[in-house]
């Protein structure tokens, strides 16, 4: 297992099921190779493989699965939380893994500034290993509280994924890089902002959930920003912002877990509740801007051959 965030794209992608729910194995092996043939080789597990509804009683069988299904040269990230109660009880679970890191899930409401300090400071004392924040509001965490959480050894990194109309202009992220190193820090709103977060900020990883679908495109954006080919990255950005668009407007993780199942790369099967599966009207939306999107990806690999 590698530890640069950097080094792939950092694939956020879903969670395959059967119809009664249970953990579609070959369906999740096959997202997995298809997402390592495609050059990805860190896999982070969160809001698309939809850990916020996981079951306490179901954890330490998706990490022994996530394991045993990737290639010992792929850094697997698990997530848990978001709330107090899992952390906790999650920690113990995978304390007696071999991840790295983890990533903690932010909480919405029933949470203050400290005490979400507070509680990510005892997850990590109790799993043991320096931890991933995911920052998608800055009232969630302050950038104090953040740093402090640094300067004590128990943030490896931090996925900025705060929503900006325009993501060139964002104090709060302007504010966390004078503080933070830059080299912590992922995009973590897939390929939109990741050109703008690159450029002007200077971050140096990006996470993606369309990566399940392009992961060659995805790859070569992240190389063209590497190489300071920005035309390039910016052509290559145009090829996923259709089907960006409509995980904006109908919900990212919903439209991905379909979306991968409408390209023919595995049967991603119902997704757990609370959520639930696109409707046929917004199937028939999806559907042609997901394979047409893989189709892109086919070509470039058929390209490079």
């Amino acid at each position: 297992m590698h530890s640069d965030p950097g080094k792939s794209v950092v694939a956020v992608p879903p969670l395959a099921r059967n119809g009664d729910l249970t953990l579609n194995r070959a369906a999740n092996a096959a997202l997995i190779r298809h997402l390592e043939r495609g050059g990805v080789s860190t896999l982070m597990y969160g809001g698309n493989a939809n850990f916020y509804h996981l079951a306490p009683s179901d954890y330490a069988e998706v990490l022994d699965m996530l394991l045993e299904l990737a290639s010992p040269a792929t850094w697997v990230i698990p997530s848990a939380g978001p709330d107090f109660g899992k952390l906790k009880d999650q920690a113990k679970v995978l304390r007696t893994k071999p991840f790295p890191t983890a990533m903690v899930l932010p909480a919405s409401g029933m949470a203050t500034d400290q005490g979400t300090a507070d509680g990510i400071g005892r997850f990590a004392d109790s799993f043991g290993r320096p931890v991933i924040i995911y920052l998608k509001s800055e009232t969630y965490l302050s950038v104090s509280s953040v740093t402090r959480l640094i300067d004590r050894g128990i943030v490896s990194a931090i996925k900025y994924a705060v929503v900006r109309d325009d993501p060139r202009q964002d104090a709060y992220l302007s504010e966390l890089v004078r503080h933070v190193d830059k080299a912590r820090i992922i995009s973590g709103i897939g390929e939109r902002p990741a050109i703008a977060h690159w450029r002007h900020f200077g971050l140096r990883a990006f996470t993606s959930g369309s990566v399940s679908i392009a992961p060659r495109l995805s790859t070569a954006l992240l190389d063209a920003l590497k190489s300071g080919a920005f035309d390039e990255a910016e052509s290559l950005r145009e090829a996923f912002l259709p089907f960006e668009n409509a995980r904006d407007e109908i919900n990212p993780t919903r439209v991905l877990h379909d979306g991968v199942s409408f390209a023919g790369i595995a049967d991603m099967g119902p997704i757990l509740p609370l959520l639930s599966n696109l409707s046929d009207g917004e199937g028939l939306r999806v559907a042609p801007l997901a394979r047409e999107l893989h189709a892109r990806d086919l070509a470039r690999a058929k390209a490079a051959a």
